[in-house]
């Protein structure tokens, strides 16, 4: 499964279901997919995914994925997201995800 998240200024963000669902949780959300942010909540959903990743440091996987030799930590992983709604933020746009 792949988890495609979108917002009216910015191109879409794909990822992996299991990181998608990560994601989401760490924004606040209840990993439903397919589902969406207004506006106003999107800056609290940024905080928290956030605090987040601030607490994970660099964790390569998020439990139970199986790591490889090369991992990608979970907070490089999150930096297209991070952007996608740092832009929603400023624009005042809905978040969703498919």
């Amino acid at each position: 499964m792949l988890v495609t998240f979108s917002t009216k200024y910015h191109a879409d963000i794909i990822m992996f279901g299991d990181i998608g669902e990560a994601m989401l949780k760490m924004m606040g959300q209840s990993g439903t997919v397919p589902s969406a942010i207004l506006a106003d909540d999107v800056a609290a959903a940024l905080a928290n995914l956030k605090a987040a990743l601030s607490k994970v440091g660099d964790e390569a996987m998020p439990e139970g994925e199986e790591e490889d030799e090369s991992p990608v930590s979970i907070s490089k992983r999150a930096l297209p997201l991070i952007d996608l709604l740092t832009v929603a933020v400023k624009e005042g746009s809905d978040v969703m995800w498919k």
